[in-house]
């Protein structure tokens, strides 16, 4: 069983596991949900390991990110960081001008949700951080007005 896991970890480290998205759909606490702007990526080396996505539903944002099945069942050491909701004064901007919904991952948790964001009438994006155990990476979706 060892071995097994060992050569699971061992393929995804040299790039086998590409595919393998979330089909989310229902944020906690709301239930279904639409999915705005791309789908940004977590992933080095034309990897990708994780998803981050921005919905909105229930009058709000959510930003969402999901380590894909592959890297999970591999074994992979991986910590979620964090999600939250950027807010921009316009898709234009250079920086955003604040967040909310902030939440926290914890170790090998395959998907998290921000908390709801009443930010539906501001320019949001979902940003997330996801470490490796090795190195933190960041990804955040396109800003929608």
């Amino acid at each position: 069983m060892k071995r097994t896991t060992f050569i699971a970890a061992a393929a995804l480290l040299l790039g086998v596991a590409t595919s393998g998205q979330a089909q989310a759909e229902s944020a906690p606490g709301c239930g279904p949900v639409t999915q705005i702007g791309k789908t940004a990526y977590i992933g080095a080396h034309r990897q990708k390991w994780a998803s981050v996505k921005q919905f909105k539903g229930c009058g709000k944002n959510w930003a969402y990110i999901y380590t894909w099945s592959e890297v999970h069942n591999a074994g992979a050491t991986y910590t979620p960081v964090f999600v939250i909701i950027a807010k921009w004064g316009n898709e234009w901007s250079r920086e955003p001008y604040g967040h909310e919904g902030r939440k926290d991952g914890h170790y090998r948790q395959q998907e998290l949700w921000s908390h709801g964001t009443n930010t539906l009438d501001t320019c949001t994006n979902a940003y997330a951080e996801w470490d490796s155990g090795a190195m933190t990476y960041r990804a955040e979706t396109d800003i929608r007005c």
